[in-house]
């Protein structure tokens, strides 16, 4: 008998893509722990015998990683440092027949919603009773709660519920007994994920109900901020504004995807929203809730893009003036209706077009920080680095904003808050003192 099988399996999990994804790894691994597996998540190691990739297959790059990643997996079973390599995720999802045919070495692909069966695959039992029970992946002080799973929508460029299906909600208890779980193991912030918040409700409960959730989770003893990713614009329900001025632990932060400022775009995006509708909005959001932040997502290089409305989005950002902005490239993806389109724009044409926005909104991004110096905010501390703290503002999420750079002699634990007063801004960061 070989000695690799009297030894205990050790599973490492490597998640590509989103924070959704993410919690799904999180879970599976939560589940591997009930059943007595070593799990880790991308270890770098190599002491573990089992590899599970969580794919993303979102755009171009996002699948060419995925991609990359498994062969990078397979051609450490070929050497054999690993007996089995699994696939799951959006890109399994979407593409299984043709990367079984493509990539055989792999033991087995599973798709986004198969989780019971690659823990049968694995001899483990799926334990329903593990509700929120997860090893998480991000530092100890903030998780993602992912509200729901797919997306209604039928925006052209977008391929999510070809690899997510159709929107399910949790239910609100189930929701606040994990953000429950989440804080009795030190989580101080959690970030409301979902592919669309603002649907929440809708199939459960037959009404949009995010502001009850968010009145719930507020409730939870412990949790000093929630902060909101991916409300869809249109048809927006203004009761979450409500909500986010009656509750202090609520961050006054707004990640809402517009993709695009030309009526031109947005109707060709089948985004249900005009340009004149989105101005509406913001200035209604901004009433509402004074000083909020928001931030927006954009995509250039949609078939039929023409420079003019390009220039009309500069012009929106320069009107509006977002506090965060992300560019994706268009990717055209099978199976989606925009598919039928031309894709006629270089990669390189793209590229320079999202760069041409950036730059606009990188001017917008530094005024806005010159206008916080002297100003005291209240900061967590996310990690200590190179000598010096990072932190970041309730106006920051994690990893995709601004960062605030703390250069002190003072010891500070990293998940603390902190009163920091700024004394340096950047395009993209800021850099202060504990006061």
């Amino acid at each position: 008998m070989k000695t690799r099988t009297l030894k205990k399996d050790k599973v490492n999990i490597i998640t590509l893509g989103c924070s959704k994804n993410m919690v799904d790894s999180e879970v599976l691994s939560g589940q591997l722990l009930a059943n007595d597996f070593d799990v880790v998540h991308e270890s770098a190691k190599r002491d573990h015998n089992i590899v599970i990739v969580n794919t993303c297959g979102f755009i171009d790059k996002a699948k060419a990683e995925s991609i990359n990643t498994i062969l990078d997996q397979v051609e450490l079973k070929r050497r054999g440092k690993l007996d089995k390599v699994y696939v799951t995720g959006c890109l399994s999802e979407r593409y299984k027949n043709n990367l079984e045919e493509e990539i055989p070495e792999v033991d087995a692909f599973f798709g986004t919603m198969e989780m019971p069966r690659i823990l049968k695959t694995l001899e483990a039992d799926y334990k329903a009773e593990l509700v929120g029970e997860r090893l998480l992946s991000t530092p100890s002080h903030y998780a993602y709660l992912k509200i729901s799973e797919g997306c209604n929508r039928t925006c052209s460029f977008c391929a999510i519920p070809l690899m997510r299906g159709q929107h399910i909600s949790k239910p609100i208890e189930q929701l606040v007994a994990e953000a429950e779980g989440l804080v009795r193991r030190g989580v101080k912030e959690i970030m409301v994920i979902a592919q669309e918040l603002t649907y929440y409700g809708l199939d459960i409960y037959k009404k949009r109900e995010l502001p009850r959730l968010l009145h719930a989770l507020a409730d939870v003893k412990g949790l000093e901020w929630i902060r909101l990713h991916y409300a869809y614009p249109s048809k927006f329900p203004m009761e979450i504004l409500d909500v986010m001025k009656e509750r202090s632990n609520i961050c006054n932060y707004l990640d809402m995807p517009l993709q695009h400022a030309s009526n031109h775009m947005l109707k060709a995006m089948k985004r249900q929203i005009t340009r004149e509708e989105m101005t509406d909005l913001i200035h209604k959001i901004r009433e509402t809730v004074p000083g909020i932040c928001l931030r927006t997502t954009l995509i250039t290089g949609f078939p039929g893009e023409t420079q003019d409305d390009v220039n009309e989005v500069k012009e929106f950002l320069q009107e509006h003036r977002f506090d965060r902005v992300g560019v994706f490239t268009y990717s055209h993806e099978e199976n989606t209706s925009a598919y039928e389109f031309a894709d006629t724009l270089s990669d390189e044409e793209k590229e320079a077009r999202a760069q041409e926005i950036m730059e606009v909104q990188q001017e917008i991004s530094l005024e806005k920080n010159q206008e916080k110096v002297g100003k005291v905010f209240k900061v967590i501390v996310d990690k200590r680095e190179a000598g010096r703290y990072l932190a970041r503002t309730e106006f920051d999420s994690v990893e995709v904003d601004n960062e605030v750079v703390i250069n002190t002699n003072k010891r500070l634990r990293i998940g603390e808050f902190v009163n920091v007063k700024i004394t340096k801004a950047y395009d993209y960061d800021l850099e202060g003192e504990v006061v």
